[in-house]
């Protein structure tokens, strides 16, 4: 049931006041920002007004929680300064981001927030903003608590209850050990300090072993979510081709990549744009799936063709008419199976190229058992359907191949794609949908005509 606009305006202040109000609440951003967009759903205007009261430090934690078309939004209400001023409390993974969004619209008011910010925060951003959309520097928090080498632990702890203090520093579980040059040696968790003196200095713990598991700016992303799970990490390190730390993805930013990357997946196998998807007009949607719909057309058209050539052989039989969905959708299905298996292997890094064949061989073993329990269920049913034994025959041999078919290419075509540089997920499906409907109307329907007629 939907909330009414004056319970959802008393809610959403409510919310606002207990976040501003009581330290211990459990109100968080994200909370604020699901009823805003709720508002957004009732009054676009009366959203944005409710944004814009919000006070400065929330307003800007609300607005990083919004979907990425909201950010675009902030242009035609907030001015570059305001702006500016907003990215200054955020974190610099959080602010780079939204300058990326803003400047995707519009590059010339983005050029105008980061020429408001000071020079150093400045330079930070644009180096950030710098890396590619796949790298692991966009994604980089420069915010860390690092110490050097030689220092004793309880000078450090001391300045890192000063930058809390300061609100300059949170979600802090690590501290990163460097040399004086600035060289990453490894990283620490805070919880293993309290067992130490604070006499103590880092080089004696570095003796006992750290952990020292660190990606490039440059590596791509999904190498980084690969890393921060083979090795358990909710923190990963991040350093310059030297070997010089520069910051750290941190575990929000890690789980927000492994559900893009998974939803990515999902909605590239259905032939949409998830960008598209977000857009407001219709118009743009509509013609973003119109294209894949239009290659779907054209390979219907094909399997058609295909059943054209055996027009003579279905007027002979009727039969052959009611039972040929029955092997297109099997395969299909099957295929689909095996598709959705592979590309989300491929997505995770279970498969490379020297297991390529495993997973092929893997898959038509399967198909095949599939096939053949199936074909004797759909032999045996077709047969006494329509009291003709050789009918079901036909029909199980043309299951056992299309089923064959789709093991065979369900595997085979998103690892071809990869090997071309193409994403899998994208034209895998429309691929494999045409390969299984010829494969079967064709085998169905010829060996009809060689058996049957």
């Amino acid at each position: 049931m939907r909330t009414s606009l004056p319970e959802l305006i008393e809610t959403l202040e409510n919310s606002v006041r207990n976040y501003t109000e009581n330290l211990e609440t459990t109100i968080h951003p994200y909370d604020i920002s699901e009823l805003l967009l709720e508002l957004r759903e009732h009054d676009e205007s009366l959203y944005l007004e409710k944004l814009s009261q919000l006070p400065e430090e929330l307003k800007a934690l609300v607005l990083i929680e919004l979907p990425k078309h909201c950010h675009e939004e902030v242009l035609e209400y907030f001015t570059p300064s305001e702006i500016a001023d907003l990215t200054n409390i955020l974190d610099t993974d959080d602010a780079a981001e939204l300058i990326r969004n803003i400047e995707e619209v519009d590059e010339a008011v983005a050029d105008e927030v980061l020429q408001s910010l000071p020079e150093e925060d400045r330079q930070t951003l644009e180096e950030l903003i710098s890396y590619g959309d796949y790298e692991a520097g966009a994604y980089m928090q420069t915010e860390l608590f690092s110490a050097f080498v030689d220092e004793q632990i309880g000078e450090s702890v001391r300045r890192l209850k000063k930058l809390k203090a300061a609100k300059e520093l949170d979600n802090v579980n690590q501290v990163y050990v460097i040399s004086r040059e600035g060289f990453f040696l490894g990283s620490i968790p805070l919880e293993d300090l309290i067992l130490l003196g604070p006499k103590e200095r880092y080089e004696e713990l570095l003796k006992e072993g750290v952990n020292t598991v660190a990606v490039h700016a440059t590596d791509d992303i999904n190498e980084v979510v690969e890393t921060a799970s083979n090795y358990d990490m909710s923190v990963v390190a991040v350093i310059d081709a030297d070997g010089r730390l520069l910051g750290r993805i941190t575990s929000d930013d890690i789980y927000d990549i492994i559900e893009e990357r998974a939803t990515g997946q999902l909605y590239h196998l259905a032939g949409v744009s998830e960008e598209a998807e977000q857009k407001e007009s219709l118009l743009h949607i509509g013609k973003h799936r119109a294209f894949w719909l239009g290659i779907n057309l054209l390979t219907a058209i094909a399997a058609s063709g295909v059943i054209g050539l055996f027009d003579a052989t279905i007027q002979s039989l009727v039969a052959l008419a009611v039972l040929m969905p029955i092997v297109a959708s099997m395969g299909g299905n099957a295929g689909t199976q095996t598709l959705t298996v592979t590309v989300r292997q491929m997505a995770l890094g279970d498969i490379s190229g020297g297991d390529a064949r495993e997973t092929i061989m893997k898959e038509v073993y399967l198909a095949l058992m599939n096939g053949l329990i199936f074909a004797v269920a759909i032999g045996v049913v077709a047969g006494a359907w329509f009291s003709m034994p050789l009918l079901g025959v036909v029909i199980a041999l043309s299951m056992v191949i299309n089923l064959f078919s789709a093991g065979f290419f369900g595997s085979v075509i998103p690892l071809l794609l990869k090997k071309a540089d193409i994403d899998p997920a994208v034209g895998s499906s429309v691929l494999l949908t045409t390969v299984t409907d010829i494969v079967g109307f064709f085998s169905f329907l010829g060996l009809a005509s060689i058996i049957l007629l």
